[in-house]
Formats: structure tokens, sequence, C-alpha cells
């Protein structure tokens, strides 16, 4: 493996030792968001030479949620509930030179 696949898969094996590995499913409205889209869309595209899809939006109400209930923003540390006052995300981004994940540190500012 090269080194980034190796430094890859030991965060990615980090995360699944550390975090709550978990599905859930949860029905939205998600028409305002896809007015918005729609109505952005090519403004975005024209700017940024990309495309404006959902991901950004779904960040956005993580990071709220986890700074909205506290409890849920929290690590385990031997006996101790480490609880963060910050909100660090990472998105897994398939890349043509494999799987990265970037973290966002301090997503929720």
């Amino acid at each position: 493996m090269s080194r980034l696949r190796q430094r890859v898969a030991q965060r990615l094996k980090e995360s699944q030792n550390t975090a709550a590995m978990l599905t859930t499913f949860q029905e939205i409205n998600m028409g305002p968001l896809i007015d918005m889209r729609n109505q952005y869309k090519d403004l975005f595209l024209e700017k940024h030479k990309v495309k404006l899809g959902f991901m950004s939006a779904f960040v956005k109400s993580s990071c709220m949620a986890l700074n909205d209930i506290p409890a849920i923003n929290g690590v385990i540390e031997g006996d101790n509930i480490i609880y963060h006052q910050y909100v660090d995300m990472s998105i897994a981004v398939g890349t043509p030179t494999g799987l990265m994940v970037p973290v966002i540190r301090n997503a929720h500012a």
C-alpha cells in the first residue's frame, strides 16, 4: 500500500475503534433545500466551477445538531466521558488516487 493508503486505513481503523457505528433513518422535508439548490445551482457552478450539491447542507445540519445536543458530541476515554466544545467533521471522498477522508476542524464555527 502507498503511504497515503496506509494513513487512510489507519485513520479509518481508529475511527472504527473509537466512534459509535450506527445507522438511523429520519424523514425530513427536503422541499425547501431542493428549491434553494435549484435557485442557486447555475450561479454556484459559474462562480465556483463545481456543482452545488446537498452535502454542505447535511454537514451544516450535523454541526448544528452536535452543538444543540452536546451529549452526542462526546468520546469515552477509559472510565470517563469527555464532551467536546467543538465539532470536527470528516467526510469520505472518493478521488482518482483512492479514498480521502479530510477532517474539517472547528466545523461548527
